[in-house]
């Protein structure tokens, strides 16, 4: 994301999809803002946008107005470098929209950088969008965005650019992204500053994973504790028995049911259960 031509400002818009994520939209425009703010500059100007122009609500009840409709971008008045399309954990209705498709590969067609935060990466792949680019989403939809788009090289990453197209997995992730095209636009010193204004000391990278370790989301240190959990989370379509597991952690059964009662509080067996429900 560079400053605009002939030294004018970036020109962004954000498309508000239905019951889109207030944190990571708040997280993708207060940056800017600060952007501006802090240098003194109109480096960023933005403009929030919906599918027909009317106000969206976002997935807490709280209803935002749009400036103007998806459409409209592209005219004269209307022409921006980028559109974010921002959705939440809901799959929005207008994904598998032919006219959102065609006028986003309208407005990309004409050099318009295209993004998506959350689930929105689900309209742009619905769009063609994503073809031959790597991308990412939300980890929670992250084996229905696979299972939907085999053909997508689909990473674990926070976020991801691939020339003209960057997709986000949302939330605070956001914030980094930001940070990080604001640094492209206008220095690294600026955008250091911007990441300081929101309590961020550490920004972090767009290959840094988005879902905690074993050991911290648990708070467990035991090696082999971690690797059966490790296993359990990934065999939730197709479970895997306990006792092949604890053959996986060289340890016997009575150990591994030893280990959740006292790390876990549990059985092995309900830990499983409750996982494979968290995720149907």
């Amino acid at each position: 994301m560079a400053l605009g031509s002939s030294g004018k400002p970036v020109r962004i818009a954000f498309l508000l999809v239905p019951r889109f994520s207030m944190m990571a939209f708040a997280a993708g425009v207060e940056p800017l803002r600060a952007a501006n703010r802090l240098s003194g500059s109109r480096l960023f100007e933005w403009q929030l946008v919906s599918v027909d122009g009317k106000p969206v609500e976002a997935s807490n009840g709280i209803s935002v107005a749009a400036r103007g409709a998806l459409a409209e971008l592209g005219q004269v008045e209307g022409k921006v470098d980028t559109i974010i399309a921002c959705a939440g954990l809901e799959a929005p209705e207008v994904e598998r929209s032919t006219k959102v498709h065609h006028q986003l590969r309208r407005l990309a067609h004409h050099g318009t950088v295209i993004g998506a935060i959350s689930s929105g990466s689900f309209l742009l792949a619905e769009a063609g969008l994503l073809a031959g680019k790597r991308c990412t989403v939300h980890w929670e939809y992250l084996e229905a965005f696979r299972s939907r788009f085999p053909q997508l090289d689909v990473t674990e990453d926070l976020y991801v650019i691939d020339r003209n197209v960057f997709t986000c997995s949302g939330g605070t992730a956001a914030l980094d992204m930001m940070v990080h095209f604001i640094g492209q636009a206008a220095g690294s010193q600026l955008a250091l500053a911007v990441a300081e204004q929101f309590i961020h000391p550490q920004v972090r990278t767009q290959e840094e994973q988005q879902r905690l370790d074993l050991h911290a989301r648990y708070r467990i240190e035991n090696p082999k504790l971690i690797q059966v959990i490790s296993l359990m989370e990934d065999a939730l379509d197709e479970p895997m028995e306990l006792r092949e597991m604890a053959r996986h952690a060289n340890i016997s059964v009575r150990q591994v049911e030893r280990l959740f009662r006292e790390h876990i509080g549990s059985s092995p067996k309900s830990f499983y259960l409750d996982l494979r429900l968290a995720k149907a």
